[in-house]
């Protein structure tokens, strides 16, 4: 008996505790509300809200490259794209699209974030060079990635200069070797042989970038050629003139190797 009156007791105690404070209705609305019958209670069946329709696939414009950069999480990345545009042909690339570069030496084929936006977030790019018979991948630089190349196809020749007062690093890569080119370093590859030669070049960097020697350096003002070369019979007509000698990469290489696979150097 002494139990049940400690529980009475102590449900006593806390009915002031559980008890929800109601707001204090002055005596118009109360009558008011006594009058109106108290809302019916949802039917057990009544069907789900439907889901919130996916966000649109161009909002305000933007491009999907655009639209991958903003994107706040990888989540969102993921999203915005379909699934074969995880996937790069490098084969469907042609000449005058971005990223190909072609010339009478064959041709490089670079995905990158903007050739191929699934890479957005990913830091990496990659590059196949198709180089036909003495096919040259002229002099150049990659400022923002190291690049590791192999040779799938073929035979190639490869060279770099890593800084000033360094040695040149020589190399004769055969199937399935594969070099380093550290960033930045001034590097160039050319097919010895009178066959095809495929790479791959790989960069921990979604936008390597590339700069060609050639290309940059005769675009430099002809006063600052001059005094870089220590002469002085440049002018501006020579440069002009020496501008359009350069051969677009992929150029033909070396004279040893035109005359081996009898390639004429002028066609």
């Amino acid at each position: 008996m002494q139990f049940l009156t400690a529980i009475a007791l102590s449900l006593s105690l806390l009915t002031p505790v559980l008890a929800v404070p109601q707001p204090q209705q002055s005596s118009a609305s109360a009558a008011a509300s006594s009058s109106v019958a108290p809302p019916a209670a949802p039917s057990p069946s009544a069907p789900a809200p439907p889901p919130s329709p996916p966000p649109p696939v161009s909002p305000s414009g933007l491009t999907l490259y655009q639209q991958l950069v903003l994107a706040p999480t990888a989540v969102d990345r993921l999203a915005l794209l379909r699934d074969d545009e995880f996937k790069f042909n490098f084969m469907a690339q042609v000449p005058g699209r971005p990223g190909v570069a072609s010339g009478r030496g064959g041709r490089t084929v670079t995905a990158n974030h903007r050739t191929f936006p699934a890479l957005v977030g990913a830091g990496a790019a990659v590059t196949i060079g198709f180089l036909g018979p003495c096919g040259f991948n002229t002099p150049h630089v990659h400022p923002r990635a190291t690049e590791l190349n192999l040779v799938v196809q073929g035979s190639l020749m490869s060279s770099f200069i890593a800084e000033n007062g360094v040695r040149r690093v020589d190399h004769h890569q055969r199937l399935w070797e594969m070099v380093v080119f550290p960033q930045g370093a001034l590097h160039e590859e050319f097919n010895p042989d009178c066959g095809d030669t495929v790479f791959v070049a790989s960069f921990g960097h979604e936008d390597p970038g590339v700069g060609a020697v050639a290309e940059e350096l005769f675009n430099l003002p002809p006063e600052v050629l001059r005094a870089a070369l220590g002469v002085d019979s440049i002018n501006g007509a020579d440069v002009d003139r020496y501008k359009a000698l350069i051969p677009p990469n992929v150029a033909l290489g070396v004279e040893t190797c035109l005359k081996k696979c009898n390639i004429p150097k002028n066609k």
